[in-house]
Order: structure tokens, then C-alpha cells, then sequence
């Protein structure tokens, strides 16, 4: 039959996930750090996530779809409201296991640094750091190494400031909290000076992808060949294998 349905551009979308937390019947994932339409007979085509995305990349067209299934996507919400729902980013977690270790981590390093008075001191080396207030060119750059990171990777792991932002220029953003797309910014910025190398530092959940797809198609369109890689935080502080 011919009706109303989502369409997503997957090239404007930025991965931040708002859309998904917006459809009230679950049609929408985020898969490979993009917003894709699960099935056709989830969505209504009544686009209740049109408002929520920030780079206007949903639309309501008229095609070939099969009918939207009330009863399968009520019996799905149920299924959801069971087990939690909303954001995958934003998913409450509770990493017991985790928890306790971190603890003792805490305790030996509390001893640690009374018993040696140690201070750890910023790494960083310029301000600001939030991508949509720094410059298009700046001294800084020049021969740097350039650190992309996601708001929340410095606060989920701990010794991030020794690992990542030391001998880096760092900048920050997250796609889900920002307006806008970040690969505009950055492709300037490559295009614009003599980076040497691009570290990606996001967390694993599925907005976060919308960064590292900024970055990486600013790395495409710099005119460069810039040595990359991304390295992906877990909600319990870990370093993921790629």
C-alpha cells in the first residue's frame, strides 16, 4: 500500500540518537552510529521525531510500505517498558561489579597519594576546548596532534588527562547535546594547518557515533593524509578493543 513513512538521510544524520528516544513506537535504532527506520509496519508516519533531530535529516515522504502493526508495536513497547527504554546513551546502568572494584582503586590510590602527596596536574595545553568556540587556525595546531573527544570520556575514564589530552590539542563536543554538525568545524581546522595525527576518543554508546562520524568525514574531506584512530571508552571506565 501507499502511505506516510519516515525517510532518514543518513548522510545528515549525526548519530546523536534524539530521534530514537522521540518515536513513541520504537521504529527507529541507532545502528553503526546512524538513525535507521527498523521496519516499515513500526512507524506510524506521523513523525513525532521530526522536531527532535537537530540537522533536520528525517522527513515524511509517501511510498510503498507495508501497514503500520498497532498490536506489534504496543506488544514491543510492552516488552521495552519491562526492561527499561529510551536513549541507549542515556540508559541507566548499574555496573555492581565494576562498582566494588573501582572502590578499592579509589582506597589504594587515596593511600597512595596521602602517603606521597601526590597532585595530579592538567595536561591540557590550550583554551578553549569546545569545538564549536575554538578557531579555525591557531598557533597551537601547528604540528599537533590532535585529540577529537566525546564530552564524557574524560569523566568515565580515570586516567585520561595522562593517556589522551598529555601532548595533545584537545577538542570536545557531543553531537546529542550540541546543534549542529561538527565535520564543517574540523574539516577547516585539518584543512587549515599542519595536524600530524587525530586520536577519537568516544564512549561506546550509540550517540557518541555521531562525533566519530563528524571526524572521520572531516578526515575525507581535508585534502590530507592524516594518520588516524579511535579508541572507544566503556560506561565502566575500560578502554574497548576495537
Amino acid at each position: 500500500m501507499i502511505r506516510r513513512i519516515v525517510e532518514i538521510n543518513q548522510e545528515l544524520c549525526n548519530g546523536c540518537g534524539a530521534c530514537a528516544n522521540a518515536c513513541h513506537e520504537n521504529a527507529i535504532a541507532m545502528i553503526d552510529g546512524k538513525a535507521t527506520l527498523i521496519k516499515d509496519d513500526y512507524c506510524d508516519g506521523l513523525g513525532d521525531c521530526l522536531p527532535a533531530c537537530p540537522t533536520n535529516a528525517i522527513s515524511i515522504i509517501e511510498r510503498e510500505a507495508a501497514a503500520y502493526d498497532e498490536a506489534e508495536v504496543k506488544r514491543r513497547a510492552e516488552g521495552k517498558h519491562q526492561q527499561g527504554h529510551g536513549c541507549p546513551g542515556s540508559m541507566v546502568r548499574n555496573p555492581q561489579v565494576r562498582q566494588a572494584v573501582n572502590e578499592i582503586e579509589m582506597e589504594m590510590e587515596s593511600q597512595s597519594a596521602s602517603e606521597n602527596h601526590v597532585s595530579m596536574k592538567s595536561k591540557l595545553q590550550q583554551w578553549p576546548v569546545q569545538i564549536k568556540l575554538l578557531p579555525i587556525q591557531a598557533p597551537y595546531y601547528e604540528n599537533a596532534n590532535l585529540l577529537i573527544a566525546a564530552d564524557c570520556t574524560a569523566y568515565a575514564y580515570g586516567n585520561f588527562h595522562e593517556d589522551f589530552i598529555k601532548n595533545h590539542i584537545t577538542v570536545i563536543g557531543c553531537p546529542k547535546l550540541d546543534a549542529g554538525e561538527y565535520s564543517e568545524k574540523l574539516t577547516e581546522i585539518l584543512k587549515n594547518n599542519a595536524i600530524k595525527s587525530v586520536t577519537i576518543v568516544r564512549m561506546e554508546v550509540p550517540c557518541c557515533g555521531g562525533l566519530q562520524n563528524a571526524a572521520i568525514t572531516a578526515l575525507q574531506n581535508c585534502g590530507k593524509m592524516i594518520p588516524w584512530q579511535v579508541k572507544v571508552i566503556s560506561c565502566t571506565g575500560d578502554i574497548l578493543e576495537n
